[in-house]
């Protein structure tokens, strides 16, 4: 007892082993699953996560799904454990017929990145038919004469399982005449056939009822059965003979209707009647076969009655009798198997084992699109494959195994250039002539983030007038950007910067959407001339991508600054200006000088003045454009001391802005004309008028070299040295370094006569004026009683404090120059 069961415990652990690998097994680098037909649906096949490493997670998140290439779904993931389980029924007879090896291609298809794996199932048979016949009974018609050891043909079962499954043998029911023997094919299969043992005797017995009993090998044994009724005739003893048992052709797949196909001949050694042979099909003669072709019954001559289809019937077994026209009637039997040669006759079919994924624009090489697979019905070459793509094309085809390819990018994408891709592919066979196939498959390029924003142009210029009103609109920007979707929306910003210490963002504001720039406050050209606002296009790709552009919005100037009185300092400051002059004045003599600014610019900064009221009109003169007061002719006796002038300073804006001032000038005795031009001194007659005139000649001609000389040293020094600070004068200069925007004044003290008086210059940013520094010899420092003074007050300075500084270094009013000549001497 104890033997026996360790000898079952070996022979049971052996089974398993065998069962385990061919449940599951590696071939080729290829997972294979072996499970038995007929199994019930939800049936596991294998973890698929655990065979082909995938993580449980990376079942549902990659969408792993099953592609069978049989076109039936008989397999499916469980997204829950990630096992392959059985979909639908599987008959393996249906699937696989006669074949000794029944395997499934499946593919597995994960995404995110796209790729595939190949499986197989191989369907193991189980013992699920029983063998059958075509008849279930047949009739056969013996004359009672003939020879023992005659044999009679049987019809040969059908059993659709294979291997051990299959038909294994027969067996004949039990009687004293005949017995069963087989007869080989040269397909390989068995016939039974009917031995005549014992004589037969009409008399006796005129019907013998036989049991043929098919047998397959399975477990347990299934059995069909065919009724055999034998008639005993009388004597027509020689049976019909064909030449062969067995015999065999082929045809081209494309032959067409009436093509010859055999002539078969039998012969009967009988004479009359009983030596005429007719031909027909076997009675067991399938329907497709008698539809497929024809045979003449007086000459044996078959013919094609039908199309034949190699891809559906490789192969026609058909059996043939020959019968005489004797009594009884005697037959004898032959094999005609009939094969089909293969033609070119099926194109290439391409297959999308799965649909083309949208790819990333920036997709490396070698990514992953879609599977694709090629098949054809033919056979041979006939059958091989070859797939072709166009030329220039940003896709390549790789094989992953036979006839099954994936589509990958070899290329750099632009959606930009392309946003969709249709591809051709060509799928051509190795047949003569050669067939082919296309299919058009369309590949999205999904946008990524690599084109930035671009403005219209790099920089904008904008003029605005000063004064505008807040909350106008300067200028609208535009930027464009060529990706698509969020990666094309623009919001448009402002980068801060600081414009008089101040951030930009309180002069301006932008509408993100629109890129429309709207002023915060009115502006005033005395104080901002140029605004230089630096804008941002940003998309909303992922990282952002932005360009900058620059706006430089140039303040207008309008008139709308009143001249102001800087000299005299009483006039400046509003108040009555009080000047002395001499009663002995001739005509021409310089009273004072009203010197005016005004804080715009261009026309708007052009001022000129105007003698608007006097107590004397005809003893002063106003200059148009100095602004220097002087006497129209001598002054009288007569003349008041006390005179009172009104001068009015317009400037040239429209409209035109004034203002006035009002000099009060006492004529006193006693003071002595100041000499303030030698024009106005009518020169007396001398007798050494002509030598003085020549002195003067040489003179002025001896200064004329002397400068000229002077001038050209200057000139050479400045080109050999131009950035020292004394070698040039007259040179442009940052001005100290100074890069106030604004407007500056530069107010500077000139003489005329024994008047000293200011001149204002006005200067812009960003280099649109000049500005020049003094240079002094350095032989002749500045003295005490310098002629020049320069003050360069900010764009704030009060009026008062330039006037103060002036009025300090002014002269006294009595300071004449007489006096200086006096002292001289």
């Amino acid at each position: 007892m104890t033997k026996t069961m360790g000898y079952r415990d070996w022979r049971w652990q052996a089974l398993w082993w065998q069962y385990f690998f061919l449940l599951w097994s590696t071939i080729n680098g290829q997972t294979r699953y072996s499970i038995p037909e007929e199994l019930k649906k939800g049936s596991v096949v294998g973890n698929l996560a655990k065979d082909l490493s995938l993580g449980l997670s990376d079942i549902f998140d990659r969408k792993m799904r099953v592609a069978s290439e049989a076109g039936e779904q008989y397999f499916s993931v469980d997204a829950g454990k990630g096992e392959l389980v059985v979909n639908d029924r599987i008959d393996r007879e249906a699937l696989c017929g006669q074949s000794a090896s029944c395997v499934l291609p499946l593919q597995i298809v994960v995404e995110n990145p796209l790729r595939s794996h190949r499986i197989e199932v191989e369907i193991r048979d189980i013992n699920d038919n029983a063998p059958s016949f075509l008849t279930k009974e047949v009739n056969l018609k013996i004359p009672e004469s003939v020879a023992l050891g005659r044999r009679f043909p049987l019809e040969s079962a059908e059993d659709p399982d294979v291997g051990s499954n299959s038909l294994k043998t027969y067996s004949l029911s039990k009687n004293e005449y005949f017995a069963l023997k087989f007869k080989d094919t040269k397909n390989g299969k068995a016939v039974p056939e009917l031995v005549l043992e014992n004589p037969l005797d009409r008399e006796k017995n005129r019907v013998h009822n036989l049991l043929l009993t098919a047998i397959d090998g399975g477990n347990p044994v299934k059995t069909g059965t065919c009724k055999i009724s034998i008639t005993v005739l009388d004597n027509n003893d020689n049976f019909p003979i064909f030449n062969e048992n067995e015999y065999k052709v082929s045809l081209k797949e494309n032959s067409t209707k009436g093509t010859f196909v055999i002539k078969l001949t039998a012969t009967d050694a009988d004479d009359g009647v009983n030596g005429e042979v007719k031909y027909y099909f076997g009675s067991r003669t399938p329907e497709f076969i008698l539809s497929t072709f024809e045979i003449n019954d007086a000459t044996g001559q078959i013919i094609l009655n039908g199309a034949l289809d190699y891809e559906m019937y490789k192969s026609y077994l058909i059996d043939v009798t020959a019968k005489d026209k004797g009594i009884p009637e005697m037959e004898g039997d032959c094999r005609l198997q009939v094969d089909v040669e293969d033609i070119n006759d099926n194109a290439p079919e391409i297959v999308l084992t799965s649909k083309p994924s949208p790819v990333r624009e920036d997709a490396p090489r070698g990514t992953v699109v879609a599977l694709i697979s090629a098949r054809d019905l033919d056979s041979g070459d006939n059958g091989k494959v070859t797939l072709q793509l166009p030329k220039r094309s940003p896709f390549t085809l790789k094989s992953s195994f036979s006839n099954n390819y994936e589509l990958v990018t070899s290329g750099s994408l632009d959606r930009e250039s392309f946003s969709q891709y249709t591809i051709e592919i060509t799928a051509t066979d190795s047949g003569s002539p050669r067939l082919s196939s296309k299919n058009m498959i369309r590949v999205s390029v999904t946008d990524v983030n690599d084109n930035p924003p671009i403005f219209t142009q790099p920089s904008y210029n904008v003029y605005l007038k000063e004064n505008g009103v807040p909350g106008s609109i300067l200028y609208s920007v535009s930027a464009s950007d060529v990706d698509f979707g969020e990666n094309a929306k623009i919001s448009y910003s402002i980068l801060d910067s600081k414009v008089q210490g101040v951030s930009v963002s309180s002069y301006v504001y932008i509408n993100s959407d629109n890129g429309s720039i709207y002023s915060m406050h009115s502006f005033d050209y005395e104080k901002l001339k140029v605004l230089q606002i630096q804008v941002q296009a940003k998309d909303q790709g992922s990282p952002s991508l932005s360009s900058n552009a620059t706006v430089h919005v140039f303040i207008l100037d309008q008139n709308d600054n009143v001249p102001a009185v800087i000299y005299p300092s009483s006039a400046a400051l509003g108040s009555l200006s009080h000047q002395r002059m001499p009663r002995a004045a001739k005509a021409g003599h310089l009273v004072t000088k009203v010197t005016a600014v005004d804080a715009d610019s261009g026309h708007n900064a052009w001022i000129s003045y105007k003698l608007a009221e006097a107590t004397d009109a005809s003893l002063f003169t106003v200059n148009m454009y100095t602004g220097e007061v002087r006497t129209k002719r001598a002054v009288s006796e007569q003349d008041d001391s006390s005179q009172r002038l009104l001068i009015e300073i317009r400037d040239d804006g429209e409209p035109v802005q004034s203002t006035t001032a009002t000099v009060s000038i006492l004529l006193e005795d006693g003071l002595h004309e100041p000499i303030l031009d030698l024009r106005h001194k009518i020169p007396e007659p001398s007798k050494k008028t002509g030598r003085i005139t020549l002195y003067l000649i040489l003179s002025l001609a001896s200064v004329s070299v002397l400068s000229l000389v002077t001038f050209l040293i200057l000139a050479v020094r400045c080109v050999r040295n131009s950035t020292s600070s004394g070698s040039c004068c007259m040179g442009r200069t940052d001005c100290d370094h100074y890069k106030n925007p604004n407007r500056n004044l530069q107010i500077q003290l000139n003489t005329d006569g024994p008047i000293k008086y200011v001149e204002v210059l006005g200067g812009d940013m960003l280099s649109q004026s000049q500005s020049f520094r003094s240079c002094m010899s350095p032989m002749s420092p500045m003295s005490e009683y310098s002629d020049f003074t320069m003050i360069k007050p900010s764009s704030t300075t009060d009026f008062k404090e330039v006037i103060s500084v002036l009025d300090a270094s002014l002269p006294d009013s009595t300071w004449t120059f007489e006096s200086q000549q006096v002292s001289k001497e």
